[in-house]
């Protein structure tokens, strides 16, 4: 499990983690390609579905559960794949069980095309699920209101997309992230549509606290070298915010102002 090792820890719900990455489980070419991307990314959490099915084997049950024992990194479970209330309720209370933990990664999704969550009934499974004692962490859209309500009914932290799930677009809507990190002081993790380390660094540059990924690192041609290259953006853009960036100009300006007589006159006439 991972050391603090800094004084910039990702805090969600009270706890620490040193890396401001979570890293999915699915979709990868092999349990040993997976287990090196983990190792090499060094993510806060790894997220894991009751619901998964994977075209290996060894993806899938009593394997895979061992497989993600000898990762030595906390498990996030999620309720991917659930389209009601009470399903999500129903996996999660399943999911402590199995994984004796009361993290949760809340998805209820409304559209199966877009993969976009059931925001109508989102903050009342959120409410339930808190209540109950999870410490719940919600996948849901860039939407302001929809984040406001989310707080309002106790979730910690909130985890808004960039683009749809697997798309790699990258953050379609900068200025809804951007009012988002503006107007909310709880932790904001992006989830979702973030297809190159590029767009990792961009939102964490704007004042994100974290990124979850999956598709981008499990389809990549070298899944572990992109791990990487994530985990360093990710590293790279919270150093760029913390830094505080130069406020961009609209007209151009000299890096080396002069004044006077040009330095290499000065010998002329001394």
């Amino acid at each position: 499990m991972n050391t603090i090792t800094n004084d910039d820890a990702l805090v969600l719900y009270g706890q620490k983690f040193a890396s401001r990455l979570l890293l999915g489980t699915a979709r990868y070419p092999s349990p040993t390609v997976l287990k090196a991307a983990v190792q090499r990314a060094k993510p806060a959490m790894v997220t894991a579905s009751l619901r998964r099915q994977g075209a290996n084997p060894a993806e899938n049950g009593h394997g895979f559960w061992e497989l993600l024992r000898s990762l030595d990194v906390p498990v996030l479970p999620n309720t991917a794949g659930c389209h009601s209330v009470q399903e999500a309720i129903t996996t999660a209370q399943m999911a402590r069980e199995v994984f004796n933990t009361p993290w949760i990664k809340l998805e209820v999704i409304g559209d199966d095309y877009t993969l976009q969550p059931d925001t109508l009934n989102l903050v009342g499974v959120a409410e339930h699920l808190i209540k109950e004692g999870f410490q719940v962490l919600p996948y849901c859209t860039e939407d302001l209101v929809l984040c406001q309500r989310l707080v309002d009914v106790g979730c910690q932290a909130v985890m808004p997309w960039a683009a749809p799930i697997g798309t790699g677009r990258g953050p379609v809507n900068p200025y809804a992230l951007q009012t988002l990190r503006e107007r909310l002081s709880v932790p904001l993790l992006v989830d979702a549509g973030l297809g190159l380390p590029s767009h990792a660094c961009q939102v964490m540059e704007w004042g994100y606290d974290g990124v979850l990924l999956n598709t981008a690192v499990a389809l990549a041609q070298d899944p572990v070298a992109m791990a990487g290259a994530f985990a360093d953006a990710v590293q790279a853009g919270r150093a760029a915010y913390r830094a505080g960036a130069m406020t961009a100009q609209d007209s151009a300006q000299p890096s080396t102002p002069v004044l006077g007589t040009p330095f290499w006159h000065h010998d002329q006439h001394a």
